[in-house]
């Protein structure tokens, strides 16, 4: 070892002793000439000979030969930079552990090189080895084999996506025969049975362990408490103070998956456990498919959500006011109890509910509608919502559903029988029956002091007993149900209080409205609950923490996913029933992390190493470079080195001194080489790889576009990082807003000022078209009125119907991309701009609108892949299609106002377009 270069072969280097000698032979050859007086050598002068020959070896040339000679010596010597210690260079069996858990992906490939190090070790010493992982331990003794034979398995090892099962790898470590050395790769979490797993390898020989010294973070099921979404993160191998963020994925209206919020969690010193929060509207809520803690790889940092968190939201309408002084008289007083657990509730006038589109409405007592009122409901049911209403006085002094059942009540209802005055007095209450098979509360239990008195009748019809869900002990309808387009319509018989029956004060009544999917459960069930169900897997995550489809896995029993852990059987992932889905996650709601303890003779160390690199080849090829050096200067002293040769030797020097420069080349001046070359349209880097791929591919789309229909042939986009790129180069650039995107700096302000001032157009895309329509009450919309805040830009106005950007090269009248939205701003029109009589737009001459800004995500419109094949859809069907080719429209006019100006505004133009619109 020198320093950190050692040595293969070391005894090679006692030949550099031999350099001394070596320098004294090559300056003694060619041996000094002697000296002698001739008086006839006058005759001589002038005269050249064809060859020469010095009298003795030039200096540097020397120097040149000694270094290839050292080269060549320490080349063969086998030079290694970073040499590792050989920790494997004992003998016999070597067996090398690894946990291969979720815990262990945070510094997997730290891990494969640890171990490739210990391959080589082995190797070299001519030891077997075996490789177990105790997520998925051999049936018996593994198997060993010569390491060279092992190593290409190395590198196809993941880690799984749940922990070791140690009482299972106690008992199979317990089954093994020694003498062998132990090197445990620990992921540094305590596991039951860990000790005793510890006290079975170290019985075979000397136990070594490796552990990560990389903090681990894992997330929790966030959870659903007093209006907030919270959630516990817990962190190991760390004790200072940090702050992590959270990301909630979901899908947008467009079903495109996108960051929909982001929280953080802050660590004081010495913490282990901190909580992030989450305030999101239900609507924002419901489309949430998994959290995530941002910068973490591994399946213990995504937390998948299920119908937990997809609180729905219910609309309580009751007839006349709500007595707040007797609340238990009050209509809607059971029914806000019963829900407001899990779901939002909404209370107010019918028009004003459905102009909010709830998921579920419900009419309390409610029998007359005004035709307004009535027309609304119905379209708002066979669009899908759930209507559900219960009967009282009111409706049973009404001629509601007397002659018809009508499209808001399920059956026809009875005059008289069991109504007397509005309300019905029978002799003995009566019970309610078994709900029976193909009922959506079949299965529940029904309370012995459940008792119905009064209740408004069904009229007997054909149909009846398919509409009945639920009844009395005598056969009498109790809850009846039909369907309205794609809604339904349910009608309970009996009032939403306890006025006429006992339903609202038990149990039975919360499970029938879950039943009903008005509300959800906001804890998992266990395994009595799904006791008998089977359960399909959707998509399940792998070690690292990707989402992947589960493909053709099989089902998994109810009582198996809800309380067996995880393993190769039951992965973490997201499980779908007959009505709900549920989540498996790696972490549990009351789970910790708990470091993992050894005992004191067992040595654990880091899993950090530098690979070591060697040098052999790179000190042998410098000797030949040197050697032919040496050989074209020896040409050149004795005068062979004709025209020719000599021509090569001047070219070659060219290009050895020329390369370098090339190579020098800064990314400004490579930057500025490409986007000047051609007319190039630039994209701003957010960060997000996503969104700017979508913008690269979408560029490119709209680039190629330009060079199949104009005169226009584009280079390819070139991305641009606002604090380091010039911008001048650019007629356009393309600025997607994402809600974390990173504010600029003054410098970078600075640049895009002058870049608006000098001619530029920048064109932002809020991408919220379809969720705000455009505007600041979305998180895109807030952080562009940030970004844009320090910019120079002049007053705005909604592009007007004779703006240049509807006639550039086509004639448009909407501006879409991905989405449908005229909300698109650009540089207002001079106060002083008026239409001539009998022109048809203004007379705008001159200037560039330098800002347009708009949400309808153009890229994702004008995306396009390698073959031109569109990337994302667009609308529906042939509808769609025209969307797309109206945003390519655009596209092709943006570009063409940004590099002709307002020409086509002139006047003289006037006759031409006026022809083409066929006036």
């Amino acid at each position: 070892m020198l320093s950190s270069v050692g040595f293969a072969s070391p005894l090679l280097l006692l030949a550099l002793i031999a350099l001394p000698l070596l320098w004294w032979l090559l300056r003694a050859v060619p041996p000094a000439p002697i000296k002698r007086r001739f008086p006839g050598i006058a005759l001589l002068l002038g005269l050249t000979d064809d060859e020469s020959q010095t009298d003795k070896t030039p200096w540097w040339l020397l120097l040149l030969r000694m270094a290839a000679i050292a080269a060549a010596i320490i080349g063969f010597a086998g030079p290694v930079l970073n040499p590792q210690e050989q920790r494997a260079a004992g003998d016999g069996p070597l067996l090398i552990v690894m946990d291969g858990s979720w815990a262990s992906a945070r510094d997997w490939p730290a891990r494969l090189d640890r171990v490739g190090v210990l391959l080589d070790d082995a190797a070299r010493a001519g030891r077997e080895v075996a490789l177990v992982q105790l997520t998925n331990p051999p049936p018996g003794a593994p198997s060993f084999q010569a390491a060279n034979a092992l190593a290409p398995r190395v590198p196809t090892l993941e880690p799984a996506p749940y922990g070791p099962d140690m009482t299972a790898a106690a008992a199979w470590a317990a089954t093994l025969e020694g003498p062998a050395e132990v090197f445990w790769f620990s992921d540094g979490v305590a596991y039951v049975d860990r000790e005793d797993v510890a006290d079975a390898l170290a019985e075979l020989g000397p136990l070594s362990v490796f552990q990560g010294d990389r903090e681990l973070i894992a997330l929790a099921p966030p959870r659903f408490e007093d209006g907030m979404v919270r959630g516990d993160v817990s962190r190991l191998g760390a004790e200072t103070p940090r702050e992590v963020t959270i990301v909630a994925h979901g899908l947008d209206p467009a079903g495109l998956p996108r960051d929909l919020a982001r929280g953080s969690a802050t660590f004081d010193a010495g913490e282990t456990v901190a909580q992030v929060e989450f305030d999101l509207p239900p609507e924002l809520r419901n489309r949430i498919t998994r959290f995530e803690v941002s910068g973490e790889r591994h399946a213990g940092a995504i937390a998948l959500t299920d119908d937990a968190l997809q609180r729905r939201q219910v609309a309580l309408i009751a007839a006349g006011a709500d007595d707040e002084q007797q609340a238990l008289l009050s209509p809607l007083h059971y029914l806000r109890q019963a829900l407001e657990p899990t779901a939002d509730l909404m209370e107010g006038t019918l028009s004003d509910i459905l102009v909010a589109s709830p998921d579920v409405i419900m009419l309390a007592d409610i029998a007359t509608l005004s035709p307004e009122e009535e027309s609304g409901l119905i379209a708002w049911v066979e669009n899908g919502g759930l209507l559900v209403r219960f009967a009282g006085p009111r409706m049973a002094a009404s001629d509601l559903a007397r002659d018809e059942a009508g499209p808001l009540m399920p059956v026809r209802l009875r005059v008289g029988g069991r109504t007397v005055g509005g309300a019905m007095s029978w002799g003995e209450p009566k019970d309610l029956r078994p709900f029976e098979e193909g009922s959506p509360f079949f299965g529940l239990a029904v309370p012995g002091d459940v008792q119905v008195s009064s209740q408004v009748v069904a009229q007997p019809d054909p149909s009846l007993s398919e509409r009945t869900i639920a009844s009395l002990s005598d056969g009498t309808p109790l809850v009846t149900r039909s369907n309205l387009g794609q809604g339904s319509v349910i009608l309970f018989h009996v009032t939403a209080n306890a006025e006429w029956s006992t339903l609202p004060l038990s149990g039975l009544f919360v499970q029938m409205l879950e039943r009903l999917a008005i509300s959800t459960r906001p804890v998992a069930p266990d395994a009595e609950d799904l006791e008998g169900t089977i359960w399909t897997p959707e998509e399940v995550l792998d070690g690292f923490g990707v989402l992947r489809d589960a493909g053709t896995r099989p089902g998994v029993a109810g009582e198996v996913l809800a309380s067996a852990p995880l393993s190769a059987e039951v992965l973490p992932g997201l499980y779908s029933g007959e009505d709900r889905r549920l989540a498996r996650n790696v972490m549990a709601q009351d789970a910790g992390l708990v470091a993992a303890e050894w005992p004191a003779d067992v040595p654990v160390e880091g899993m950090s190493v530098t690979l070591p690199t060697y040098l052999m080849a790179s000190f042998l090829t410098g000797a030949l470079v040197l050697l032919l050096i040496d050989a074209i200067a020896a040409l050149w002293l004795a005068g062979r080195l004709g025209g020719l040769a000599r021509s090569a030797a001047v070219l070659a020097a060219v290009l050895v001194v020329s390369a370098p420069v090339d190579a020098q080349m800064t990314p400004a001046e490579e930057l500025a080489l490409l986007a000047t070359s051609e007319a190039t349209l630039a994209y701003v880097l957010t960060g997000d790889a996503e969104v700017d791929e979508t913008s690269r591919a979408g560029l490119q789309g709209l680039s190629n576009t330009l060079f199949q229909r104009t005169s226009v042939e584009p280079a390819p986009p070139i991305g641009v990082d606002l604090e380091l790129d010039e911008l001048a180069f650019f007629p356009m650039i393309y600025w997607p807003i994402t809600p974390g995107q990173e504010i600029p700096s003054a410098n970078a302000y600075r640049r895009l000022n002058d870049y608006l001032r000098g001619g530029g157009m920048i064109v932002f895309d809020t991408r919220d078209a379809h969720v705000g329509g455009f505007g600041s009450g979305t998180p895109e919309g807030r952080r562009l009125q940030v970004i844009a805040a320090p910019l120079d830009i002049p007053p705005l106005e909604p592009i007007p119907e004779d703006h240049v950007l509807t006639r550039t090269f086509y004639l448009l009248q909407d501006f879409p991309g991905r989405h449908m939205s005229r909300d698109v701003w650009v540089e207002a029109a001079p106060p002083d701009a008026e239409q001539i009589e009998g022109m048809p737009f203004r007379n705008l001459n001159d200037g560039v609108t330098p800002v347009l800004i708009g949400g309808n995500d153009w890229a994702a419109a004008w995306a396009q892949d390698e073959r031109g094949r569109p990337l994302y859809p667009v609308g529906r069907g042939q509808t769609g299609e025209r969307q797309r080719e109206i945003a390519l429209r655009f596209g092709v006019n943006l570009v063409m106002h940004v590099l002709s100006g307002n020409y086509k505004s002139d006047q003289v133009h006037v006759p031409a377009l006026l022809d083409r619109l066929g006036q």
